[in-house]
């Protein structure tokens, strides 16, 4: 009865939201569409798509990994950020993130949640700082794609053990308290991090960074899996595959896509995914087989993915040689990362915090020392020594931020799952879905 009250909660809720947007205009008269260019528009609105593919690209990715008893539910809690972001963003997360800057000129800290409160303004004319080009809607949804995947790599840390309703409200928090003022400190004109000269081309500390901090501290929150200490195999290595390659393909509208316009700095940003992806993918092999292991399907898929986490933050502002590099050291460390975990007692399942959190430190450092013009093999100290700086903020603030949120959202609605609930598997506890029970009545 109490879990039926809860959900009749949230539903009034919705519908509530569901009225507001249709009293709250989101159009303003008198826009001007004048500036819009044709390609630009076309170009952003085909990245929006790309970047959204990534989102079910690690529901496959995660999912393959798991165990059988958890593959449904892996899959869903990917699946249910694109709707629970989605909304929330349109209400108030895209006014946190790039809405009127909260704070001194200069060191902006979060935006006024009533700028753009259920969209109101968002519309389709441009925008000066933000969509010069292209309707300033286009743009918002472009943003709204990383928002979603973000919480969605999240999940590989706490696999098997998080009950789902709790892991929808810490979406909510997260995407809130964290992800929505680290973008605005990282992207707004007025947000801090920017105004130090520190670069993120397309997410890698607002997105990966950000991530894998939240994942670091998830795990230690939700504590080990009863079975963590056995060897357990990937359910469904295609399905790795599968999704590692729509990681790949999504991943150019990710990175491309953050120029912001079709142009030459978009080429530049497609062409360095493409080749640090693909020259991360060949070390991780390669780093494997010196230690004596096989080449493996699930090497390689993680090896890209480091790859492509990497040079996220650089994409638009090295050249391809650089991306290459980028691309060879991300893998040594993530590889050599993950084996250090399986020495410790910390349980990330899919390994997110050595993947995402450590390529992402990786590619933001590299980002400061190979960027062209202000990089550190070009002279500039200056905006290395800024970018240390940044990782220690976000650090401190993601994980603790994270953990907080963990412990909010426990107290409110326990997070991890019985023990029972464990041992059936996530499929079963939390969905009564599985490929066995929809089909049990054919097997008899």
């Amino acid at each position: 009865m109490k879990n039926k009250t809860s959900w009749w909660i949230i539903l009034g809720l919705l519908i509530v939201i569901a009225i507001l947007g249709v009293l709250i205009p989101t159009e303003i008269k008198g826009q001007d569409f004048s500036n819009i260019n044709a390609g630009d528009t076309a170009w952003m609105l085909t990245a929006t798509g790309l970047v959204l593919l990534m989102t079910p690209g690690v529901a496959f990715f995660y999912g393959g990994m798991v165990q059988s008893r958890n593959i449904i539910s892996t899959i869903l809690q990917s699946f249910i950020a694109m709707g629970i972001v989605s909304v929330l963003w349109v209400i108030v997360g895209f006014s946190i993130a790039f809405g009127d800057s909260i704070g001194a000129s200069g060191y902006g800290l979060l935006g006024n949640p009533l700028t753009y409160f259920m969209f109101r303004g968002v519309g389709g004319s441009t925008h000066p700082d933000f969509a010069p080009t292209f309707p300033f809607v286009v743009f918002a949804m472009f943003q709204l794609k990383f928002a979603i995947i973000t919480p969605a790599l999240i999940t590989g840390s706490f696999a098997g053990r998080v009950r789902f309703r709790a892991y929808m409200l810490f979406i909510c928090l997260f995407t809130i308290f964290i992800y929505a003022p680290l973008a605005h400190w990282t992207w707004h004109p007025n947000g801090f991090l920017r105004n130090w000269g520190v670069l993120d081309f397309a997410g890698g500390t607002v997105v990966h960074m950000s991530a894998g901090f939240a994942a670091l501290a998830g795990a230690m929150f939700l504590g080990r899996r009863k079975d963590a200490d056995k060897e357990i195999k990937p359910v469904n290595i295609p399905y790795i595959m599968l999704g590692a390659g729509m990681l790949w393909f999504g991943w150019f509208g990710f990175n491309a896509g953050s120029a912001l316009a079709a142009d030459s700095v978009a080429a530049s940003a497609l062409a360095n995914t493409n080749t640090a992806s693909a020259a991360a993918m060949l070390t991780w092999i390669f780093f494997d087989a010196v230690q004596g292991k096989k080449a493996s399907a699930v090497g390689a898929s993680i090896g890209l993915v480091v790859g492509l986490v990497a040079i996220t933050p650089a994409a638009g502002f090295v050249s391809i040689g650089s991306s290459i590099f980028i691309g060879v050291i991300a893998a040594i460390i993530s590889n050599y990362a993950i084996t250090l975990r399986t020495k410790s007692r910390l349980d990330d399942t899919l390994d997110v915090f050595p993947a995402h959190g450590m390529g992402g430190i990786s590619g933001m450092l590299l980002t400061a020392v190979f960027a062209n013009n202000v990089g550190l093999i070009h002279g500039h100290v200056t905006t290395f020594l800024y970018h240390l700086l940044a990782l220690v903020i976000v650090g401190i603030f993601t994980f603790g931020g994270s953990l907080l949120m963990y412990k909010i959202t426990d107290l409110i609605i326990p997070l991890r799952i019985s023990a029972h609930g464990e041992e059936i598997g996530l499929d079963i506890s939390q969905h009564d879905e599985s490929y066995d029970f929809v089909h049990a009545g054919e097997k008899k």
